[in-house]
């Protein structure tokens, strides 16, 4: 019988081209930062908003999902974003997305929520430094400057046409994740690195 265990480490969509975003942010001299966030854990969840089970999940995480469109809430390692009236997206750092799971299935008990693993569906970019939201201007409708798009804000937008979720960081310094389809990646790569010349 063969063998099917996995045998050589996982590899990130953009695995490859993490020298070219070092070496962008290295020329840009600190004006971007552009770095990839790998193997980060996503879960999408669907619940009632409203309900009780809303309230458990939250506890279960030490957190209250946000309730108003487009923002987020953090608590610790985990980032919560709102997608929708019942639909949140749960970043944790990499391989808790078993347990994040099974804490939301067990506080949520005989409720009906909707819980799917996501995390190989997207990666993550961080644009940050203090030109990141001219950079993602060149191809982002939305007004990310900090008075428009602060920290605890995120939207489901399109950047140098790609579907993305843009999520404003803590604080303006800490820059943007920009959420992306692994499909996609590459060329949001490719067109952010472009972009990104103008700084150089």
């Amino acid at each position: 019988m063969a063998d099917t265990a996995l045998t050589a480490p996982p590899r990130s969509p953009l695995s490859q081209v993490a020298g070219r975003l070092a070496a962008a942010t290295r020329t840009s001299g600190g004006a971007v930062r552009l770095a990839e966030l790998p193997f980060l854990a996503q879960l999408n969840v669907r619940l009632d908003a409203k309900g009780t089970v809303a309230e458990a999940v939250g506890l279960a995480l030490d957190l209250q999902l946000p309730l108003q469109p487009n923002t987020v809430v953090r608590a610790g390692e985990l980032t919560v974003l709102w997608l929708g009236p019942d639909e949140w997206l749960l970043v944790g750092p990499p391989g808790t997305e078993r347990d994040l799971e099974s804490r939301i299935r067990t506080a949520a008990g005989d409720e009906p929520v909707a819980v799917t693993d996501v995390s190989a569906q997207r990666t993550t970019l961080l644009v940050a430094g203090p030109r990141a939201h001219d950079l993602l201007a060149h191809g982002c409708a939305l007004d990310l400057h900090p008075r428009s798009f602060g920290s605890g804000r995120c939207a489901q937008t399109t950047l140098g046409r790609t579907q993305v979720i843009v999520v404003a960081r803590a604080d303006s310094r800490a820059g943007f994740w920009v959420l992306v389809r692994s499909s996609f990646a590459g060329y949001l790569t490719d067109w952010l690195l472009d972009a990104a010349t103008e700084y150089v």
